[in-house]
């Protein structure tokens, strides 16, 4: 069988708000050869910028650079459907399929962020992905969702049918994000004038994010009950409520605003806080919480969204807009040493549910249901 898969949105240019597609098609593709039929052929199809390349995956780039959006709607929709050529099935990697496509069809979806907070796209940008991520889904033979809280939403908000969704949560590099030794942790501190103990949220500085809420409950605590806050992330939309309410709480001495991290340093960041805070109101999964527990640090995440799923009973969960329940929870994370060690276990346990064979193998289960084979 001949796979055709549109991974235009493997960037090379990721950041916040396209690291985690990235990610997830970058994993997905180093680990789905290996989980195939010997019979099974792939075909990723690229911008022409994207010089990537995996074993066992031919690689098909365009003849333009499709990292902005317009370009790669063009290209999607007129020239891509010329250039498919004998594909016995099309794999949509992130949300939309070309609409003229009669090629058997599995579409992932990462979460539906642009339905519930539209005004952080374009206009165009959001009626585009609204309309055609709802009827590739409803074409699509399979939809593959990357959490069950995704899945969930779909058949809430597109009404598409909960036995057409399969879920296949994203992994992690191992080998990677792991606990790190004492002493590269103290070296990376003294570089970043980072203080010996501090908390982190890390992801784009934008309002579903819930960072308000955060620090209200942060700034009702003694000083002597509170750590320094890192807010890691580039600046997303209506960024400003944030810093205004830094200012209205008198925090600006207290809260660390280093930007945008890259991407080889995140190991570093998790593993230098005391406890990893992500107050979130929504995720399609969610992980930057994945990877701090990989890396041995408490996390703390509100209890709604995905959040829930991929968290377990490995960290604390609270309702995401009461401040008092925060507060609660700062006061512990602070003073309870009993409950960081049993949390720091507890989450590298956790993490070690998520793979990327697992996501690949799942992968593979779309395709042949899709294909109405036995899986």
């Amino acid at each position: 069988m001949r796979i055709g898969l549109n991974a235009h949105l493997l960037s090379g240019r990721a950041g916040y708000r396209s690291a985690g597609i990235h990610g997830y098609i970058d994993g997905l593709l180093r680990h789905l050869p290996a989980e195939l039929p010997d019979d099974w052929q792939l075909t990723a199809m690229v911008g022409a910028a994207n010089s990537a390349q995996y074993d066992g995956i031919a690689m098909r780039r365009s003849r333009i650079d499709t990292e902005s959006p317009p370009k790669r709607i063009v290209w999607e929709q007129v020239a891509q459907p010329l250039q498919l050529g004998a594909f016995d099935l099309y794999h949509a990697l992130a949300f939309v399929a070309p609409l003229w496509l009669r090629t058997p069809m599995v579409v992932t979806i990462y979460d539906l962020s642009f339905v519930h907070y539209p005004q952080r796209l374009p206009l165009t940008r959001r009626l585009y992905l609204r309309w055609l991520t709802a009827l590739t889904c409803h074409r699509a033979r399979r939809v593959i969702a990357i959490s069950e809280s995704t899945a969930q939403d779909l058949t809430a908000t597109f009404n598409i049918p909960a036995e057409k969704i399969d879920v296949a949560a994203p992994g992690y590099d191992a080998s990677v994000f792991k606990p790190l030794p004492a002493d590269t942790i103290a070296v990376f501190r003294q570089q970043h004038d980072l203080p010996e103990c501090f908390w982190l949220f890390l992801g784009t500085l934008e309002p579903r994010k819930n960072l308000p809420t955060l620090l209200e409950a942060y700034a009702q605590l003694p000083q002597s009950q509170r750590l320094p806050l890192v807010l890691a992330g580039g600046k997303g939309w209506q960024y400003d409520a944030i810093f205004a309410a830094v200012e209205r709480h008198r925090l600006s001495d207290e809260i660390v605003l280093p930007g945008y991290i890259p991407a080889g340093d995140l190991p570093l960041w998790y593993n230098s806080a005391e406890v990893f805070i992500y107050p979130s109101v929504f995720e399609g999964f969610g992980l930057p919480v994945l990877e701090a527990m990989a890396c041995g640090t408490p996390v703390i995440v509100a209890d709604t969204s995905s959040l829930p799923e991929v968290v377990g009973e490995a960290g604390m969960r609270v309702p995401p807009h009461d401040v008092a329940a925060w507060h609660g929870a700062l006061a512990r994370a602070m003073t309870d040493a009993t409950w960081r060690q049993q949390a720091s276990e507890d989450g590298i346990s956790r993490a070690a549910r998520y793979n990327w064979q697992t996501t690949a193998q799942q992968t593979v289960k779309s395709y042949s249901l899709a294909m109405d084979w036995d899986v």
